[in-house]
């Protein structure tokens, strides 16, 4: 699994011009799953992400995590994590898992945000949906499931 975790002043989500999803401080996620993806690298990606510590403490260092701050969590799936560019100009997006597993995956995503005490707002997965954020840093990292648990990159 690939996430895009960016720390946020706020964020929204929103599907044929209704907000469907909408937070203050906190975390916006775009998730994108693979086809090799299980509930195991789910859990330790959604474990690692929202324990990341990226708050400024009283003394400008980034040492508080999503509770310290009363954070809240926006997550939208995003398919094209796993676009490959290699060749032509066209992305190829055959690296993406198939819309059942990704799906499935994406909604335990959510389901373990709210298991850890941050239930989630969030897209609809394959929807057309347009976002909205301010970046707070900027402060925006890249997650990756394969270099987390130390396995081989597909």
């Amino acid at each position: 699994m690939r996430a895009i975790l960016t720390r946020v002043s706020s964020a929204s989500v929103a599907i044929d011009g209704q907000v469907v999803g909408e937070i203050g401080k906190g975390f916006l996620i775009l998730l994108g799953v693979g086809p090799n993806d299980t509930e195991e690298t789910c859990r330790c990606l959604a474990e690692k992400a929202l324990g990341l510590r990226i708050f400024e403490d009283e003394n400008g260092k980034m040492n508080l995590g999503l509770d310290a701050v009363g954070g809240q969590v926006l997550v939208v799936s995003q398919f094209t994590l796993y676009g490959n560019c290699r060749k032509g100009r066209r992305p190829s997006f055959t690296d993406a898992a198939g819309p059942e597993l990704g799906n499935a995956l994406y909604e335990k995503f959510l389901a373990l945000c709210g298991e850890l005490g941050y239930p989630p707002q969030h897209g609809r997965f394959g929807a057309d949906m347009k976002v909205a954020s301010v970046n707070d840093g900027p402060v925006t990292l890249i997650l990756d499931t394969d270099q987390l648990m130390n396995t081989p990159r597909r």
